[in-house]
């Protein structure tokens, strides 16, 4: 029996092995795109090493009966490891958590005045700036932070532990109870992009859907890097004042 035991183990350790190894590819691939959209102050070793560990854990918890494949579950888990790291990485200094409150106040004073989503110009009146200083404001907001739906959502118990994704992957288990708080937070979400300009509803399909850079956006809408990053960062700070209202 332990001479059994000892065989088992050691043709588990030798799938582990060769597993970790046949799709190492796609922690350097998904950790490339990351690269792409993250500040220049991260390293591209860091994204490498958490998203090694996330390979590592999808290996070892992988279960067939519960999971699509090896291979889409390793992806779900790799971009979740490097997520938590780049979330770990409180890079807003403190005028830039100013920025982002100034900026959301008056996007939620506008739209509870308007009744619908703020536009840029509203939203420089109401901070009492001109449309170029605006738009350095989400620039530099962008250019701090690796900005995402996935900050801005947390499940209805509201605690930092425990953050529902916008791209939402694979869960191990889920209970009637999870899948009707997903379900919810889908059609919320799908209704309050509806209310965005279509340039804007471009950029959130293209960037979590399609995974594009914003340096290739902006190659399919004809417009720059930097002006996209700015239409991404103020569709999430929209969109962060409707999810706050939303989670209350």
């Amino acid at each position: 029996m332990q001479t059994r035991n000892r065989e088992n183990k050691s043709e588990s350790d030798a799938w582990r092995e060769k597993t970790i190894v046949e799709y190492a590819y796609l922690v350097k691939h998904i950790a490339s795109r990351f690269a792409m959209r993250v500040p220049s102050s991260v390293f591209f070793g860091e994204l490498l090493s958490a998203g090694s560990l996330g390979l590592i854990d999808a290996v070892d918890k992988f279960d067939a009966s519960k999971h699509v494949s090896l291979k889409t579950y390793a992806q779900y888990r790799i971009k979740g490891a490097i997520l938590d790291e780049l979330r770990s990485m409180d890079t807003y200094s403190r005028s830039m958590r100013k920025k982002i409150q100034d900026i959301t106040k008056a996007v939620k004073a506008v739209e509870e005045r308007k009744g619908a989503s703020a536009a840029d110009e509203d939203i420089c009146q109401e901070l009492d700036v001109s449309l170029e200083t605006y738009h350095d404001m989400l620039t530099s907001i962008h250019g701090a932070s690796v900005l995402s739906l996935d900050e801005f959502i947390k499940t209805r118990q509201n605690d930092n532990g425990s953050k529902t994704r916008f791209q939402s992957g694979i869960k191990e288990e889920e209970t009637p109870a999870d899948s009707f708080d997903r379900e919810e937070l889908k059609h919320m979400m799908a209704e309050t992009v509806k209310t965005l300009t279509r340039k804007e509803q471009m950029v959130v399909s293209l960037y979590y859907y399609d995974e594009l850079t914003l340096k290739e956006i902006g190659e399919v809408l004809s417009l720059t890097e930097s002006r996209i990053c700015q239409i991404h960062s103020a569709v999430l700070l929209k969109l962060k004042v409707r999810l706050q209202d939303y989670f209350q």
